[in-house]
């Protein structure tokens, strides 16, 4: 039985292409920033999204808590969402080994925050606060891409609070497919971004940072603290820029392929939200572990959860999706 696994996009295999990539990489010792290939990337993206530097680093948790770590001091403040990675899923990392207060704010229905909430959660210059260092945003957000004018705007308003502007931007490249639109016009307008690679585009493992050379420096010597450095890391560099150079363009195909998941799955009477690009969420209430038995014994793999989220991704064909469509309906017939 081919398994079809909707729990996340970071459950993608290699392609072949990209295992020949990895094979032939050349490699050096990264610590010692020899690694050509590695080099290559972390150059590669950040010209390609207007920055001065990158950082290549395991994963996209370790490449926000080092952003967040590079921008804010101990003692001082970020302004994030409620629902954002960067407070709710990262274990409390900005705390815990940053000294950093996280001040959290309601996401909007549209996975922005309300800017007039972040201006009065923005804290007065006195020694009885944290100092407030840096708004993060999130884009996508629960699969909902932030308008470019919104972007322009918490631009504008970090430059006229004196506040940096990060991007947790995992799945930036499904926001720019979304907008139609080059990936630079969005990180044109923040301080900093985190890319990650092994989600929607496809490499097993890796996220970039990309900034100043400031930053990236100051990021650079915090990733060795936490544990960071990685010797020939060529191989997965390789992956990354595989990824970024044939995987790009096809997020549309998961795009559309979750369009047509949420259609069939609203064609079956379920209240699904409406769907930007690769994130279904479906209201499921408590028949969620029910659901999600019933899908394995048909190889579907889901999460168990009321409102319900389904990934799709470069391993989940058109055809696939119509099999989960129709083990819904017969969930449904029970």
């Amino acid at each position: 039985m081919t398994v079809i696994d909707l729990r996340s996009d970071t459950v993608t295999q290699p392609s072949a292409g990209m295992l020949y990539a990895m094979a032939r990489a050349p490699l050096g010792d990264d610590v010692y920033g020899e690694d050509p290939t590695v080099n290559r990337l972390e150059a590669f993206l950040a010209e390609r999204l207007g920055f001065a530097a990158g950082m290549f680093v395991p994963t996209g948790t370790m490449s926000n808590l080092l952003a967040l770590m590079a921008h804010c001091g101990r003692g001082e403040e970020y302004i994030v969402g409620q629902q954002a990675h960067t407070y709710k899923y990262e274990g409390g990392g900005a705390a815990v080994l940053g000294s950093i207060q996280p001040q959290p704010l309601e996401v909007q229905a549209d996975g922005s925050l309300d800017l007039n909430q972040v201006l009065a959660a923005i804290k007065p210059d006195d020694f009885h606060f944290a100092r407030t260092r840096l708004l993060a945003l999130e884009n996508t957000m629960q699969g909902k891409v932030l308008p470019q004018a919104y972007l322009a705007a918490a631009r504008k308003l970090c430059d006229e609070q004196g506040l940096a502007l990060h991007l947790d931007g995992a799945r930036l490249y499904n926001a720019a497919v979304k907008l139609g639109v080059d990936a630079r016009e969005i990180t044109r307008h923040f301080d900093s971004v985190s890319v990650c690679l092994s989600k929607g585009l496809g490499a097993p493992i890796g996220s970039v940072l990309c900034g100043s050379e400031a930053l990236i420096g100051k990021a650079r010597r915090l990733r060795k603290m936490v544990g960071g450095g990685m010797r020939q890391a060529g191989m997965l560099a390789a992956a990354g820029l595989y990824a970024l150079e044939h995987q790009v363009e096809r997020l549309a195909d998961d795009h559309a392929n979750a369009q047509f998941l949420a259609e069939g799955l609203r064609g079956l009477g379920y209240v699904v939200e409406p769907v930007q690009t690769n994130m279904v969420y479906v209201q499921v209430d408590e028949r969620a572990e029910a659901l999600k038995g019933f899908c394995a014994e048909r190889g579907i793999k889901l999460s168990a959860a009321p409102r319900l989220r389904m990934v799709t991704h470069m391993d989940v064909s058109r055809a696939q999706i119509e099999q989960v469509v129709t083990a819904f309906a017969e969930f449904s017939r029970r």
